[in-house]
């Protein structure tokens, strides 16, 4: 058994069977992508905005030679009707930073074992993820900018491990797209536009309007407060909408499983959340990294949305910066 097949079996055996393998090498083709961006002030405060980082992985790993995309799938189906108020599916369960790098710590014991050296990643780093999960075969990037599986839709998380040994990589997938604008009629903001601008061609994701962006803010603006409607954390409207998400594979790993009261959404709770109750059932899921005053401004804001919120409820706002939502929210 060779390298690349003796690293896919170990994949295999741990329940991840959607990945691929990219030559680590600098990204010169998605440079003038990335340049655009910039200059249309569409790099929101998230993304790394240094774009040698971006297209660079060799800043990471100097002596890398591969880089392996690997798509850990979320979705669990639901029967039942959707609540008006919600998380977004990928925060109803742990925190797949911790998640992910548990299962890319054991793929890295696996190489350490055939003599290379690796690092693992997650989000939060300079790498392109969706571009290389693209480039490495894993799936192809949509016109809402996710990546698009064949097993399980955009219903994933992505992770990479860049590898000092040379592994032969995987062709990219075909994009299906096609004339499909089934994302772009569903999302709220119409954030998801034609590229016009220096003649390139496609679709642009402007992610600083976008609903899942906005609701992990700090600071919101006054036209985006109504459009987040129910929405606590993240959307999935795009998500929803898009052809390639209807028939999908539920199988996901455990650790995976949907959370019952990230399910069901317990308001009164949320909107009176103090210290320890955020600690004991939101700082481990994936939303929690944004701290307590962020979900309680937004249950505040989907309550009011939605007819729920009493206007007495200014009386147990501990927060300065919530009861300044509160009355911003009265000025709609």
């Amino acid at each position: 058994m060779n390298i690349k097949e003796s690293i896919s079996q170990k994949l295999r055996d741990i329940d991840l069977d959607t990945f691929g393998f990219l030559k680590c090498e600098v990204f010169h083709d998605l440079k003038e992508f990335l340049v655009v961006k910039e200059e249309l002030s569409l790099i929101n405060e998230f993304e790394e905005s240094e774009i040698e980082k971006r297209i660079n992985p060799l800043l990471l790993m100097p002596e890398g030679k591969t880089i392996i995309s690997i798509a850990f799938p979320y979705y669990v189906e639901n029967n039942k009707e959707k609540d008006e108020i919600y998380f977004s599916r990928y925060t109803r369960t742990l925190d797949y930073h911790r998640v992910v790098h548990r299962y890319l710590d054991e793929v890295i014991r696996h190489i350490e074992s055939l003599g290379g050296k690796a690092l693992g990643f997650v989000d939060s780093n300079p790498l392109p993820e969706r571009y290389i999960a693209m480039k490495s075969g894993v799936g192809f990037i949509g016109k809402n900018n996710m990546i698009i599986t064949e097993k399980y839709g955009s219903y994933v998380f992505l992770g990479e491990i860049i590898t000092d040994l040379e592994i032969e990589e995987d062709m990219p997938k075909e994009n299906l797209c096609g004339e499909c604008r089934e994302c772009i009629k569903a999302c709220p903001t119409k954030s998801i536009k034609n590229i016009k601008e220096k003649n390139l061609k496609g679709i642009l994701n402007n992610s600083k309007i976008c609903l899942s962006y906005i609701t992990q803010k700090k600071e919101i603006d006054f036209p985006f407060i109504k459009l987040m409607d129910g929405r606590l954390f993240g959307c999935d409207s795009c998500q929803e909408s898009c052809p390639y998400n209807k028939d999908i594979n539920n199988k996901i790993i455990k650790e995976f499983e949907s959370i019952d009261y990230m399910d069901k959404v317990n308001l009164e709770e949320l909107l009176n959340l103090d210290n320890a109750k955020f600690k004991e059932l939101y700082k481990c899921t994936s939303c929690g990294w944004r701290g307590k005053n962020i979900l309680i401004r937004n249950s505040m804001i989907a309550a009011y949305n939605k007819g729920r919120l009493n206007l007495d409820y200014i009386n147990n706002i501990k927060s300065t910066y919530v009861k300044e939502y509160f009355e911003k929210i009265l000025r709609l």
